[in-house]
Formats: structure tokens, sequence, C-alpha cells
């Protein structure tokens, strides 16, 4: 194929929800082919926080998915409000949700989420929380977990911790040396 091809020949957005619009591409593979459309789920990009109580813990979060119909322990996270940088969402979502502040903020990537059906990324990062702010309250309907990279490991081999894009999380923080990724290579 020659660098004019693939072509996007139409593009059309079709909002959903204030979360999400379905975007319809119309796609031309080379000249004079019919063009085939392709659809994909438009939303803002998201964060996933890899955080580290003074202690050595890994916080986590359980709360109900309407998406899997089940609740599941994830990383903590959530969606960069428009014109808000991803690292202030990531230091906001990160109190937000657990009540711990961060101190350190580390930058692992922003990847694609799913490059078939999804056309946002995913900003991924490694936080050294300070401790608990008295009184900081949780988001309502989340609970939080503090667990040792050992139990997190027993949680995903369990199918506990299910969420993919976290588990890559978890493998970008022990990339960049954050975390000891020895810890979910046992047998």
């Amino acid at each position: 194929m020659g660098e004019d091809w693939p072509k996007i020949t139409a593009r059309r957005d079709i909002r959903v929800s204030p979360w999400m619009t379905v975007i319809e591409r119309a796609v031309e593979f080379s000249e004079g082919a019919a063009p085939e459309l392709y659809h994909a789920v438009g939303q803002q990009d998201y964060i996933a926080i890899v955080a580290r109580t003074p202690e050595g813990l890994i916080p986590i979060v359980r709360q109900y998915r309407p998406a899997v119909e089940r609740f599941t322990w994830e990383l903590p996270a959530g969606l960069v409000d428009p014109g808000e940088h991803a690292a202030e969402t990531c230091r906001r979502e990160l109190m937000e949700e657990t009540g711990l502040p961060a101190k350190t903020v580390h930058p692992l990537g922003a990847f694609a989420p799913c490059t078939a059906r999804l056309s946002n990324r995913v900003h991924s990062f490694f936080v050294d929380a300070g401790p608990r702010a008295d009184n900081a309250p949780v988001e309502a309907g989340i609970e939080v977990k503090l667990v040792t990279p050992e139990e997190l490991s027993d949680l995903i081999r369990a199918g506990t911790f299910t969420l993919q894009l976290h588990i890559g999380a978890l493998l970008l923080a022990g990339m960049h040396g954050f975390i000891d990724l020895t810890a979910f290579t046992r047998d």
C-alpha cells in the first residue's frame, strides 16, 4: 500500500452519553475500493494509579461495575476532566478514592487501551503516597484495601483483580523499577 492508503473518507460522531460517543468511520483501503464502516468508542482519557504507602502497601479499590455486572478490585483510577492534566487527575483521584495524598507522581506512559475499539488513552502513574489524611472521606460506593504485592498477585491469580489495563500498569511500574515484579511471578 502507498502512503495515501488507507483513507478515512467520512466520519460521524454519535453522542450516546456525557461519557461516550460512537465514532463511525468510512475507510477506503485502496483507490476505487468501496469504503468499509468501522466503529469505535470515543471517551475521555483515563488514568491508572499504582501507589505505594509509606508502609510499602498498594491501595486497591472495590466498586460495582455495571459493564461486567459485579464488584471488582482495581487500582485507583478515573477519567481525565476536560482541560485537566493527567498528573493532576492522578493526584485528585488517589485522594478521592483512597484518602491518600500523592507525595511524588511518576508518569509511566500513555497507551491505547484497545486499538480495535477505543479511541482514548490510558495514562499510568506510580505514586509515592503520604499517610492517609485524618478523616479523609472516600468516594461513595468505594471500599479501600491496602495489600502487599504478594496479596495483589494472589487476587490476580484468583480472578478477583481482573482489569487488564491495571495489570498492565503494574507491569509498567515494575519495568520502571518502582515495584518488584518477582512477587507476581512466583508459583
